[in-house]
């Protein structure tokens, strides 16, 4: 590995951390009931380039939505179980296939297993929770993400 691509990797990892801590702070801030899937957010959506930032996070939040629905209603439609579990994951997982969001089908199963496995007493509150967590954290990794390079590095290696 070269020292141009040691930097570019500090430089991510400089974004990240930003963009979690202000993802966390402001969620709890805004006394949002679980900060740290702002900050999970934020950590998966921040990337050097702004394009692919905007694709993770329109991802992540579609994905979200896809799962806590899926969660939300099923966890009230079927009883607990291992079953139940199973099923709903593999509807928010074909969800996401039919809606052609691939990409985001194993977050859709996560948030919709969590929400059949934790929060069944109220589905519908946690889901919207979960959707206001996620945008606040894809937001901020946008904003992070779109901050200008104050380094241009070439990425080519100049050889040994």
């Amino acid at each position: 590995m070269n020292h141009r691509t040691e930097f570019v990797g500090v430089l991510l990892a400089l974004r990240v951390a930003l963009a979690a801590a202000i993802a966390f702070a402001l969620a709890d801030f805004l006394q949002l009931n679980h900060p740290i899937y702002a900050f999970i957010a934020a950590v998966i959506v921040t990337d050097r380039s702004p394009q692919l930032s905007r694709k993770l996070g329109l991802t992540r939040i579609a994905s979200t939505i896809v799962g806590a629905a899926t969660g939300a209603a099923l966890s009230q439609a079927m009883g607990p179980g291992v079953l139940s579990l199973g099923f709903s994951v593999l509807v928010a997982m074909i969800a996401c296939q039919a809606l052609r969001m691939s990409d985001g089908a194993k977050v859709a199963g996560y948030i919709c297993g969590l929400i059949l496995i934790e929060h069944r007493g109220e589905p519908w509150t946690y889901a919207l929770d979960r959707f206001i967590e996620t945008l606040l954290g894809v937001i901020v990794a946008w904003g992070v993400s779109a901050v200008p390079h104050l380094i241009r590095i070439d990425l080519k290696d100049e050889g040994p």
